[in-house]
């Protein structure tokens, strides 16, 4: 497909499955550049590059596979910098990796949550860091951070799953404010379950002796995926490809227009949480001065 006249560059976290692939399809089948990264494109997922390659081919879509790892500045310099030489810009950004460890809290060890935080929360960070001095010099631009409902509500069994997600809320929406003025939007899509490969990929505690020392809740990982594979195995499974469906909307959509924040599928009361913190939020900047930060 031949990319639009009002077409935007956008680059993709997380592209070798789930939602980063199914946007990268979804927003190239749409008449954008697309830039659908992952890390090791080369080598563990050389197979889904490939693949995203052959059907971009095939299809006559304007979407490259860059190399990056959302944990190293130097991978994440050296991809924006490659965009930004070939397109002139990067008017998209989408902070869609990231990875779900399952299992009881207290026995992941050190190594184990900060891979968490450094895949969920630090590398979004980092990748605003590299994009936003381009898109202020421009005053234009949009990041959609894909977080989860686990950003809003708890579930037993995703302790530093959930830290991490409220941890790039908290700042996806700060970002949100201090952006006012510049034409830049930071909003979040907010998925509820899917049946993609985050649950079937989702690593567990190493420390095996805590696990057993929670008695009879130490196989709440075993009980949390399996209720959920039922779920998705069911009727009522919602359709993944709402999330890149969702992403694409905002990308359509006015700047300054977005909502802050996009529920798909099951929200687990998350809607309700979105609806009752959002006046809280609004009263909060009223009372430091901050009115023009209240977006509508």
């Amino acid at each position: 497909m031949a990319k639009r006249s009002d077409s935007s560059t956008v680059l993709i976290t997380g592209s070798s499955t789930g939602f980063g692939r199914m946007a990268a399809l979804t927003i190239a089948r749409n008449g954008h550049q697309v830039y659908a990264s992952m890390r090791d494109s080369g080598g563990r997922n050389r197979g889904a590059a490939e693949d995203l390659k052959s059907i971009a081919q095939q299809e006559g879509l304007a979407l490259t596979v860059p190399d990056l790892d959302v944990t190293a500045n130097d991978s994440i310099d050296s991809a924006v910098e490659r965009i930004v030489a070939e397109s002139g810009r990067i008017d998209v950004l989408v902070n869609n990796a990231g990875h779900m460890a399952i299992g009881i809290t207290e026995a992941f060890t050190e190594e184990q949550f900060r891979q968490q935080m450094e895949v969920n929360f630090f590398g979004p960070v980092r990748l605003c860091r590299a994009v936003l001095p381009h898109m202020r010099s421009r005053r234009a631009g949009l990041i959609v951070h894909v977080t989860s409902i686990a950003g809003r509500v708890l579930f037993p069994a995703c302790g530093f799953y959930c830290a991490s997600k409220f941890a790039l809320e908290a700042y996806a929406e700060v970002l949100h404010y201090e952006l006012t003025g510049f034409g830049i939007d930071s909003v979040l899509v907010e998925p509820g379950p899917y049946g993609t490969q985050l649950l079937a990929n989702s690593p567990g505690p190493a420390d095996q002796e805590r696990v057993r020392a929670y008695e009879q809740i130490s196989s709440i990982r075993e009980m949390f995926s399996q209720s959920f594979e039922q779920f998705f195995a069911s009727d009522q499974a919602p359709d993944p490809q709402e999330i890149p469906d969702a992403i694409l909307n905002l990308i359509q959509m006015p700047a300054g227009k977005r909502p802050l924040r996009t529920v798909c599928g099951p929200d687990y009361g998350a809607i309700k949480i979105n609806s009752q913190t959002a006046p809280v939020q609004a009263d909060v900047l009223r009372a430091l001065g901050m009115e023009a930060m209240v977006r509508s």
